[in-house]
């Protein structure tokens, strides 16, 4: 694919909404529009999931910190983006893990209540509004605490992030849809603390130079396709 000229939607978390870099800038959507010359729309907040939460808000006694209030899901946000785009990009699937209250579900579920089936929703969701468009999806990064059989809200989850990023792929597979495998890129492992330091160092979000890396592969990948 061409990149130069495209217009590329990016829906995600924290990491698409900037956290752990220096400047905006420095993020992987703003790095593949400057060397590739498309033109980014980065559509990222922090704290949410790919699947609705279940209990929220700020009198819920289990509500997580810094967690979104508004359970902005992704689906959710979906009618405020752009009307038109060559590619989106989905990025997502660690807050559902580290502190979504749904429940994995099943590949047969269509509702964003369980996470198979909010996975299903947002692609159907997409392919409505952008018909059109390059559909691309990102599995979630490795991560600090990824095989913890608790999540922070006390949930008990014993497939760990691995098992949400199954998902993803099982998932985008059905639909026939590219997937990039961030999963399985070494860089990003906070067990090795040297890497760590250098491209996450809270242990889940990208620095500068983990943004590069992002940068790196994802415009290879699209470029591939």
């Amino acid at each position: 694919m061409k990149l130069q000229g495209k217009n590329i939607c990016f829906l995600g978390d924290s990491i698409t909404a900037g956290s752990g870099i220096s400047s905006m800038d420095k993020i992987y959507w703003n790095l593949l529009a400057e060397r590739e010359g498309c033109h980014s729309f980065g559509y990222g907040i922090g704290a949410t999931r790919i699947a609705s939460q279940r209990r929220y808000g700020v009198d819920n006694p289990v509500h997580a910190p810094n967690c979104d209030e508004n359970n902005e899901y992704f689906a959710s946000r979906v009618p405020a983006m752009r009307e038109e785009a060559d590619v989106v990009v989905v990025f997502g699937g660690t807050n559902d893990y580290g502190h979504g209250d749904a429940t994995l579900g099943s590949m047969s579920d269509r509702t964003p209540e369980t996470f198979y089936g909010a996975v299903h929703h947002l692609i159907l969701t997409l392919q409505a509004k952008y018909p059109k468009a390059t559909l691309v999806l990102l599995t979630p990064l490795h991560r600090c605490r990824e095989n913890e059989p608790y999540n922070s809200l006390g949930i008990r989850n014993m497939t760990g992030l691995a098992g949400y990023v199954s998902i993803i792929k099982e998932v985008g597979a059905y639909y026939g849809l590219p997937l990039l495998d961030l999963y399985a890129i070494p860089d990003f492992e906070p067990e090795n603390e040297e890497n760590r330091l250098l491209y996450m160092k809270d242990g889940l979000h990208p620095t500068d130079a983990g943004h590069e890396i992002l940068y790196r592969y994802l415009a290879a990948f699209l470029k591939a396709l």
